[in-house]
């Protein structure tokens, strides 16, 4: 998409490791795309380890994979430092919270930041100037694996507050009673009824706080909306977007 990203080299500020799900899926991969501008126009030395990537193996490792997850993870502890890598930052939360807690039992330790975490810290460093204007009503989605297993609340809400113009409302369940979307745990991977999807409630309460946009900032989270949005025919009144997404068109 014309951007032009570098391979991850020792030295650089930092990896951006960009994860199965944004690598392969069409709608997630603009995400990417969202992110790497962002990380160009904050000019921060970042590179991708591109072939080199492999699977964080959390999905893996929650439907009983055990013995492929902890290949995975040597593999990926491998290759993180042969390329000498200190901080990574990464899009899925459930990338983050798979370095950030799992793989210390492997005895390594590298800095791991969710994207929110770092574009806060990019615009309170002045590193990242928004512009312009975004004049709409959004509610923010807590994913299960940033907020309910890392305590990750504010920072996404803090850094939406830094857009001109917007306008965040909480919905009925939020922060620390926020509800999952439905695809955690590897359901993600299988196909639920339909009276039992809880990403149909949460855009139902979305829209019943008359939010135009839903921003999360989870891969999982992002799909299942995408599809009850075509499925509750709110393509017309409500927008799915990733936080980076918003903040890509403030640049």
């Amino acid at each position: 998409n014309g951007l032009s990203v570098k391979p991850y080299t020792e030295g650089m500020e930092a990896l951006y490791f960009v994860g199965c799900y944004l690598s392969y899926d069409p709608r997630m991969k603009k995400v990417a795309t969202a992110t790497a501008k962002i990380l160009q126009k904050a000019g921060v030395d970042f590179g991708i380890l591109g072939s080199q990537e492999n699977c964080c193996g959390e999905s893996i490792r929650k439907t009983g994979s055990e013995d492929v997850f902890k290949r995975l993870a040597k593999e990926n502890i491998k290759t993180f430092i042969d390329n000498g890598v200190k901080k990574v930052i990464v899009s899925s939360p459930h990338c983050f919270h798979t370095f950030k807690n799992e793989y210390p039992e492997f005895m390594v330790n590298f800095e791991v930041l969710h994207i929110n975490q770092y574009l806060l810290e990019l615009i309170n460093d002045g590193r990242l100037e928004l512009k312009g204007e975004f004049p709409k009503k959004i509610t923010y989605h807590d994913p299960c694996y940033l907020g309910r297993h890392n305590d990750v609340y504010d920072e996404p809400r803090e850094v939406l507050r830094k857009v001109p113009g917007l306008e965040l409302v909480e919905m009925e369940n939020h922060g620390k009673n926020s509800l999952c979307c439905g695809g955690g745990g590897g359901r993600i991977w299988m196909d639920t009824p339909k009276e039992e999807r809880f990403s149909d409630i949460r855009l139902d309460q979305a829209n019943a706080v008359g939010a135009q946009v839903l921003a999360t900032s989870c891969p999982y989270c992002i799909t299942n909306f995408e599809e009850s949005r075509l499925n509750l025919e709110y393509e017309d009144v409500l927008e799915i977007k990733d936080i980076t997404e918003i903040i890509s068109e403030m640049l």
